[in-house]
């Protein structure tokens, strides 16, 4: 089982949702996330100041999934968080050693 977290742009969150969906994923959860990376930040104007905001509004969608769900995962979140423009977001893949359903006691991927 892997663990997969994107950070993506939130006006593209819908489309990432119904593209993992489309490929079989049955849950996900979402955090509204602050950060930066090559980006670093960027000028905004309030009351004709200019303030500098160093750290950008993003969203981070986190799924666990069986191995043979990682390729088609990665690419489904790639085509539909992409605009080609910088701050896309990137995408992280760690190992998941085990999971329990806390309702019935079941683990590993029976537990997704």
């Amino acid at each position: 089982m892997v663990k997969i977290e994107a950070i993506i742009k939130p006006e593209k969150q819908e489309e990432v949702q119904k593209a993992l969906v489309d490929i079989g994923v049955q849950g996900m959860t979402v955090f509204d996330v602050r950060g930066f990376g090559r980006q670093k930040g960027q000028t905004e104007t309030y009351r004709g100041t200019e303030i500098k905001v160093n750290f950008l509004h993003k969203v981070m969608v986190t799924i666990v999934i069986k191995d043979e769900l990682l390729d088609a995962a990665i690419e489904a979140i790639r085509k539909s968080a992409l605009t080609g423009k910088i701050g896309d977001g990137k995408i992280f893949v760690t190992t998941v050693e085990r999971v329990v359903r806390i309702r019935t006691g079941e683990t590993g991927p029976q537990a997704l």
